[in-house]
């Protein structure tokens, strides 16, 4: 796969200054960072958050990709992208920078009655089990590309590999994508959930693959981080098996968890709000270098325990992926981000 000031930076930078000592800097892992290596950088421009996502972008130092995410299934089983996605992409295209630009799609599904499911997995049953579908699916995804003007093409497509038949369908799917993609001076990225099988599903040559260091914890779990340096570790282990060009992408911002239930995720930005306006300090967990703190909403009752990432959290993640050889990076996503520009 959601502003205020930064009021509270400098009752920080003392819990900063100790986690950059006690935390990242003195692991094993990113002791040894070459910084000499320039990791190519990529990032997401979400549908439902342009405006914060692109003044994200304006503040953004390097980037080599940007992905617009994107698009999803009609009630017809047809790709379709939201319009305001298409008028920010021409608006952004005025001012574009040297940057690659790809049309993300997802496998979330409008149904005639108006719902959604998302990372549905029977919309690719219909589409992709079948061989005649699958090409309509594909002459479908390019034709939308070409339409948008865009660089590349992102395929985000969840939950495939829990039934064997999709998963299958899907490595078909995009060795034909990739071949006709090529024909029509597209790029291809593919994105992998860190359960996907890397060492026994034959991936095809030839795309970059993006795999994604996020919902170690989430509104699935328990409260705890989006990633930690055991599950970075071993997930880049397993991915070392994948064809050609790879990619580490990591999560900004985190989640809430109330006692009664309730979950959601959270921006960087909208956790220091929370931060400011209930007067807290948050700590710095030792594994995954996010920031923690819980707080008792006034006038509910309800206690609620928050974990994020900073800067600081996305830089020690990104030093331990380089660390392993993996120096290309993907940022989930634009929008509601303290110190972007700050990120290595």
């Amino acid at each position: 796969m959601n502003t205020i000031s930064c009021k509270m930076i400098k009752a920080f930078l003392g819990v900063f200054i100790i986690a950059v000592l006690t935390g990242c800097n003195n692991s094993q892992s990113a002791g040894k960072v070459d910084t000499k290596v320039t990791a190519n950088r990529a990032a997401w421009l979400a549908y439902w958050d342009l405006e914060s996502g692109a003044k994200d972008l304006t503040r953004m130092g390097k980037l080599d990709k940007l992905s617009y995410f994107g698009a999803y299934f009609d009630k017809n089983d047809c790709v379709f992208i939201p319009k305001e996605l298409s008028k920010k992409k021409i608006e952004i295209q005025r001012q574009k920078g040297k940057y690659e630009t790809y049309l993300s799609v997802v496998n979330d599904k409008v149904n005639p009655d108006g719902s959604v499911v998302l990372k549905d997995i029977e919309v690719l049953r219909r589409l992709l089990v079948n061989e005649s579908l699958m090409d309509k699916h594909i002459d479908d995804i390019l034709e939308q590309a070409a339409q948008g003007s865009y660089d590349g093409i992102e395929i985000d497509y969840e939950r495939i590999w829990k039934d064997a038949d999709i998963g299958q369908a899907f490595l078909r799917f995009t060795t034909k994508l990739y071949a006709k993609a090529l024909k029509n001076h597209l790029k291809l990225r593919i994105v992998l959930e860190p359960c996907a099988p890397f060492t026994t599903a034959e991936f095809p040559k030839g795309p970059e693959y993006i795999v994604m260091f996020y919902n170690l914890y989430g509104l699935h779990s328990d409260p705890g981080p989006k990633a930690n340096k055991d599950f970075i570790e071993k997930t880049l282990t397993g991915m070392q098996a994948l064809p050609g060009e790879k990619s580490a992408a990591f999560s900004t911002g985190g989640c809430v968890w109330g006692d009664n239930g309730e979950k959601r995720l959270i921006t960087e930005v909208e956790a220091k709000t929370i931060v400011a306006t209930y007067d807290l300090k948050p700590t710095r967990d030792t594994d995954s270098q996010c920031l923690v703190f819980e707080y008792d909403e006034i006038g509910t009752g309800i206690t609620y325990q928050v974990w994020y990432a900073d800067v600081n959290t996305i830089n020690c993640w990104i030093a331990i992926a380089k660390n392993r050889g993996i120096d290309n990076i993907s940022l989930w996503r634009l929008g509601g981000n303290v110190a972007i520009n700050k990120i290595k």
